[in-house]
């Protein structure tokens, strides 16, 4: 059990290091335009997608890097990527809103809020017919439930039985309004009911508990039982975007989610089951070194041509 949590730890560490490297990078000017982190909901994508098979397809919100990584795609090219380097995933096309990554079952961020969910619900229907075994894993934020293509999208997931997971990442804050203001019920997991598909809140910064619920999830959509909606309870150790002011905090807010952040609660218990905090240590030095060298060769690839950035538009 140890080793598994180790490797979550390493994973989420990955995550982590890569994420605040880019806030670096923004703040020094080799990324420019607008970029949201997903610092402290480390524990979401590594749970995930450790249960996703290599057919399966997933559409991330804006706040995808981690998604990204934990699906299997090399941080330098995604570093590049950012970078708007030749060298990128996409060639500098696509910057840290928009850029994909299909070769590794990553079908992409979507700057619209709430737009991966429609597409998710056509790559399900296609993996119907295609005979891929194929499942559609949408990701999105707690303030996306209150977009009509959200509920569009769930009403015909469940409506044709598609093989579609909906996975909430409910960091509390929908931008810069708690969610809480938003909405009579904040239990969004209990919307599931209305379409006849189950619903699931659970907690987001336990990576086995996710992966868990993923797993039922996915084995109930490869068996015909159509979708279902997990929420995954988390929040965000940065600010909605970087520049973020966060003046919408209480007082206090950020010292005590560093408490209960992910990293931080599994180190406590890898601690608490005899791993040596040298160990630990060992496992951040580690994932830190990885993103640094991944940053700096990305930083060294040639800058996009921007005679290129026509290519791959279709209208």
């Amino acid at each position: 059990m140890s080793e598994r949590r180790l490797a979550d730890l390493l994973a989420m560490w990955r995550i982590r290091a890569f994420e605040e490297k880019v806030r670096d990078l923004r703040a020094e000017g080799p990324i420019v335009g607008s970029v949201h982190l997903c610092v402290g909901q480390e524990a979401i994508p590594v749970g995930a997608c450790g249960e996703l098979e290599p057919q399966d397809a997933l559409f991330a919100t804006y706040r995808g890097h981690g998604w990204a990584l934990a699906r299997g795609v090399p941080a330098e090219p995604l570093f590049a990527e950012l970078m708007g380097r030749a060298s990128g995933v996409n060639g500098g096309r696509g910057g840290s809103a928009y850029f994909t990554a299909a070769e590794y079952g990553f079908h992409g961020e979507n700057s619209i809020v709430g737009a991966g969910a429609p597409l998710a619900c056509g790559a399900a229907l296609a993996g119907r017919h295609d005979g891929s075994d194929r499942v559609a894993v949408t990701v999105f934020g707690d303030g996306a439930m209150n977009q009509g293509a959200v509920h569009e999208a769930m009403n015909f997931a469940a409506a044709f039985s598609l093989p579609v997971v909906f996975v909430c990442e409910n960091n509390r804050y929908s931008e810069l309004t708690p969610i809480a203001d938003m909405v009579r019920s904040p239990r969004l997991a209990g919307r599931a009911a209305a379409y006849g598909m189950p619903g699931h809140r659970i907690d987001g910064n336990d990576a086995e508990a996710v992966r868990f619920h993923v797993r039922d999830a996915l084995e109930v959509a490869r068996e015909g039982g159509g979708p279902t909606l997990l929420e995954c309870m988390t929040e965000r150790l940065a600010g909605h975007y970087i520049g973020d002011a966060e003046t919408y905090r209480r007082p206090g807010e950020l010292e005590r989610i560093r408490r209960r952040e992910p990293i931080a609660r599994l180190r406590e218990g890898l601690l608490a089951d005899g791993v040596p905090q040298e160990e630990l240590d060992a496992v951040e030095r580690r994932a830190r070194a990885e993103m640094e060298a991944a940053a700096e060769a990305a930083r060294q690839a040639p800058p996009a041509d921007p005679a290129t950035a026509l290519e791959h538009l279709y209208a």
